[in-house]
């Protein structure tokens, strides 16, 4: 499995990473000024690259945006 990259509807550029069997990371990519999504990934298939474009867009849809973790840094003071 390896990162795809695609242009949704709108024009704009993503990444797209599996994060596990569960999940799948939409990362922004050239120019893009949106912040990063997490979907859940369909569970009929593994690999972005055996998704249409289309299917990535409905994925993207559904996408809610990457929150940051809520633990503190132990090397933090």
């Amino acid at each position: 499995m390896g990162d795809r990259r695609f242009a949704d509807r709108d024009g704009q550029r993503w990444q797209v990473r599996v994060r596990s069997r569960s999940e799948w990371l939409f990362e922004p990519v050239e120019d893009n000024p949106g912040p990063a999504r997490t979907a859940a990934s369909p569970g009929y298939e593994r690999d972005p690259f055996e998704l249409s474009t289309e299917e990535l867009q409905r994925l993207l849809d559904s996408a809610t945006p990457r929150k940051r973790p809520t633990t503190r840094s132990p090397f933090l003071d």
